[in-house]
């Protein structure tokens, strides 16, 4: 977190809320808007950090008091701005969250067929050494298919199967 300092303090504030922007389904923030502050391994580190300090700190309701400790190596400004959108976008966050788990738990319930893929597309990406995940999901819901294609890191991925064992232990109870 402590790239995040290179950043001047007039768009650190902008810089979290296009991260919660995405985090909500909207765009991310784009490397070409900050690639003469950060290189992109750096980049890449900065969006992930920061997207999981939210995720993080909504998830598990943490109080003001305790959303400030993890970013205690930032200066004043970046705390600051940091809790200026948590406070006025927690809610977008909780949500964006709260929809996430239950479109992963209901696909469960529905028939489908996956496809791993690695793909390197660039001697950038492979520099970064950040193992990504593309699953593309084929849902069947009601005879209609639908298309639905993720990309998760390694904690994502994690929480995927997590959610799909719980969803597997709740589906063996009801047998």
């Amino acid at each position: 977190m402590k790239r995040l300092e290179k950043l001047p303090a007039e768009e650190t504030l902008k810089f979290f809320h296009k991260v919660v922007d995405g985090m909500c389904g909207r765009a991310y923030p784009r490397y070409q808007d900050y690639n003469t502050i950060w290189n992109v391994t750096d980049w890449m580190e900065v969006l992930e950090q920061t997207v999981a300090y939210f995720k993080s700190t909504v998830g598990k309701d943490l109080s003001d008091e305790q959303a400030i400790e993890p970013l205690s190596e930032l200066n004043s400004d970046s705390q600051r701005a940091a809790m200026t959108c948590l406070k006025g976008r927690r809610h977008d966050i909780r949500n964006a969250l709260l929809e996430r788990t239950n479109a992963i738990c209901s696909s469960q319930l529905l028939d489908f067929d996956w496809q791993l893929k690695l793909a390197l597309s660039s001697d950038k990406l492979s520099m970064l050494q950040m193992p990504l995940l593309n699953l593309d999901l084929d849902l069947t819901e009601n005879g209609d298919i639908k298309l639905f294609s993720i990309e998760m890191n390694k904690e994502e991925l994690q929480n995927l199967i997590n959610a799909l064992e719980a969803a597997n232990k709740v589906v063996q109870q009801l047998k």
